[in-house]
């Protein structure tokens, strides 16, 4: 059972409010993140962190993104129900959550073992349905395209050509593009086979994006 105290609840409203002061305008969004307890990937001493809108060290080079990267991708993403999305670099589960409780049916690809496996235990023991992947996701996950959206949440040094390929037409991909410490976030709209629309927005900084198609 998830302690989701009094305390707990505070100090997410003032974190919910902060992101819409910074901009964040989906209330879907706000309203997701605002009824996940972000505390519970933190431990005890930590517990100060969870609320703070800052990234924080998970292990294994990776971090738990800062909420307002999360909530900036996931708006640019508009999930609607039913979306078939896929999510590249699962993490600790954090943004798999907001993206499941929008209402998406989610495939999620980790590419450190150690991660995959403790988020793959973790989420289910929620109540979160979610369909788990270890490997390159810069590749994708061909075998279950196409996506209606795709979400990467890794640095990358250009668009991989297999994300644009598993996408729908009409699909959306949210990525942010650049070298190894600042990104570009990038929108990408498959409006036909042969053509992408793109749209740029702020810079980011995320940890490299791992994989053949990604940094070696």
């Amino acid at each position: 059972m998830v302690e989701d105290s009094y305390k707990h609840k505070g100090m997410r409203r003032r974190l919910i409010q902060k992101l819409r002061e910074k901009g964040i305008n989906s209330e879907r969004v706000l309203e997701a993140m605002g009824n996940i307890p972000r505390h519970i990937f933190f431990e005890n001493a930590f517990l100060e962190h969870a609320y703070q809108d800052k990234a924080f060290p998970i292990g294994h080079g990776q971090t738990i993104s800062q909420p307002y990267t999360v909530a900036f991708q996931t708006q640019l993403l508009n999930i609607s129900p039913g979306d078939k999305v896929l999510e590249i670099g699962t993490g600790s589960g954090y943004q798999a959550m907001v993206l499941h409780d929008l209402g998406a049916n989610l495939y999620t690809i980790e590419y450190q073992k150690p991660l995959y496996e403790r988020t793959k235990n973790f989420l289910p023991q929620l109540g979160y349905k979610i369909h788990f992947f270890q490997g390159d996701g810069s590749k994708g996950l061909k075998a279950h395209a196409p996506f209606d959206k795709i979400i990467v949440t890794a640095g990358a040094p250009t668009v991989p050509n297999s994300l644009i390929e598993q996408l729908r037409i009409g699909g959306c991909l949210v990525i942010p593009v650049g070298d190894n410490t600042t990104q570009q976030m990038l929108r990408l709209t498959k409006v036909s086979d042969r053509k992408i629309s793109k749209e740029v927005f702020s810079n980011f900084s995320f940890v490299p994006l791992k994989g053949e198609e990604g940094w070696r």
